[in-house]
């Protein structure tokens, strides 16, 4: 896969959003626990992959029946491919990860 532009920007801007989503209380007591673990980091984190997959399919459907604009659908587009292109590298170093504790010697 071809890096261009574009799906860099869109990249950063998904990382961008998961910042602004945090209220300003959580980011002034950042050093304090907040509940949140790594179980439902990873689960948010799966929600919103699937809901931006999702969004692309819709998008290209609608453009399948001429509804779409073909700029909001590539995008869409771009922004799932990006997000499958991180899923697939995360479970790679997962995997990784696994396989290498596995090796350890006890």
């Amino acid at each position: 896969m071809v890096v261009t532009p574009s799906i860099a920007a869109a990249a950063y801007q998904s990382v961008a959003k998961i910042g602004a989503d945090l209220p300003a209380s959580a980011v002034q007591n950042a050093t304090q626990p907040t509940g949140l673990n790594f179980g439902d980091f990873l689960s948010n984190a799966i929600k919103d992959a699937s809901g931006t997959m999702k969004q692309g399919e819709q998008m290209a459907s609608l453009q399948a029946a001429g509804q779409g604009n073909i700029v909001d659908v590539v995008n869409a587009v771009n922004q799932a491919e990006v997000t499958l292109d991180t899923v697939v590298a995360v479970r790679d170093k997962v995997i990784a990860a696994y396989q290498d504790i596995m090796r350890m010697p006890i």
